[in-house]
């Protein structure tokens, strides 16, 4: 022991454990997902097989895990920490391992992604003991970052921002929308990205479309072109970032519409800072393009967190009176969608500071031509 890995993992579960006393919960049990990968550096998935840490609060760790399947955690936190492994065979109740790992609890957290079939298998195992998500006590560890974790959403960040330094020379009237996603993906791969986990490319009135991914469609000129990419890196940490184009020079009603999005999107920027809370850097930006008579078009949150996952706590939406605090990550992307005409929208990931916030991404936020 004595890795920076060990003691990562080592304070990790401390503060998990802490976490689940403050909440009353006796044990969690944690199935392969990110919440094992954050906890315990394994990057496994789920089967029909069962995986799980189990982090009892007054007890210590234990790791259930098929006997096939234990060489796999040789160099992970599981090994580095000498967190006692538990394995099993088939014909083996792997859920009576968990059990006589939790003698006497009352209250059980299971991972929010944990297989139904190891849920109602626990629930079995641990008939006197109730059931409840893992979600409300991870998330307060996993939504604020710490430096190492700060340091690769900026590396992820500095990545995709090459991959977008490229786009004009890949987007052009007379290509699908697939044959550009096609180089985006292996650009993102190129730029240090383990796999391009999404790639959009909305054309003209697929850019209406805030989910849109590729299609056939032949990209023409003056299309308004939304392109929003990322994926992870071989540590797990995420990038996203999307940008708006336009192939040869916009209408006056682009120019003047996207002005609107780019101050919208500035504000949001603007009032991320410690102290404000979630929604009310979704209403910054909501405000501007509301005041403008859009309002109606933007059809979704400003913002989501990201980390391990692309999508993960704290939520920038109306409603999150969140306090936003130092460490804590997430997009700031307004949207302006006419269905079926054209869409835009600007996204950087920031990460809250002591007097504000860094965006990670430093591409223009100007409409470029193509």
């Amino acid at each position: 022991m004595g890795s920076a890995l060990a003691d990562q993992v080592s304070s990790r579960l401390d503060r998990a454990r802490r976490a689940a006393a403050q909440a009353g919960v006796d044990a969690l049990v944690v199935t392969p997902g990110p919440d094992l990968q954050y906890l315990a550096g394994v990057v496994k998935h789920s089967h029909e097989r069962l995986s799980a840490l189990v982090l009892p609060t007054h007890d210590e760790a234990a790791f259930v895990v098929p006997r096939l399947e234990r060489p796999g955690l040789d160099g992970t936190g599981v090994d580095q920490a000498g967190i006692r492994v538990l394995d099993w065979v088939d014909g083996e109740d792997p859920h009576g391992l968990v059990a006589a790992c939790l003698d006497g609890v009352k209250r059980v957290a299971v991972a929010s992604d944990m297989p139904a079939l190891h849920v109602l298998g626990l629930r079995d195992a641990l008939p006197l003991a109730t059931q409840e998500l893992a979600t409300g006590v991870l998330r307060e560890l996993r939504m604020r970052k710490d430096p190492a974790e700060v340091e690769y959403l900026r590396r992820a960040g500095a990545a995709i921002d090459a991959v977008h330094a490229q786009v004009p020379g890949w987007l052009r009237a007379g290509r699908t929308e697939a044959e550009v996603g096609a180089d985006i993906t292996a650009g993102i791969v190129a730029a240090g990205h383990s796999e391009a986990a999404f790639v959009i490319v909305g054309s003209g009135p697929n850019g209406a479309s805030p989910h849109h991914e590729v299609s056939e469609r032949v990209i023409e000129a003056g299309d308004v072109v939304v392109v929003d990419i990322g994926g992870p890196l071989p540590e797990g940490y995420n990038s996203d970032c999307t940008r708006t184009y336009v192939v040869g020079g916009p209408t006056d009603e682009v120019t003047d519409v996207y002005a609107v999005l780019q101050r919208a999107q500035a504000a949001a920027v603007a009032a991320a800072r410690p102290g404000a809370t979630a929604e009310s850097v979704d209403e910054a930006a909501r405000a501007i393009i509301r005041d403008a008579g859009y309002g109606e078009y933007f059809v979704h949150r400003t913002g989501h967190g990201i980390g391990l996952e692309v999508h993960e706590e704290p939520y920038i939406v109306a409603g999150n009176a969140l306090t936003l605090e130092p460490g804590m990550a997430f997009s700031v992307e307004p949207g302006i969608y006419f269905p079926e005409r054209w869409g835009a929208r600007i996204e950087d990931i920031v990460v809250i500071t002591d007097d504000g916030c860094e965006a990670v991404n430093t591409r223009p936020h100007e409409l470029l031509s193509c």
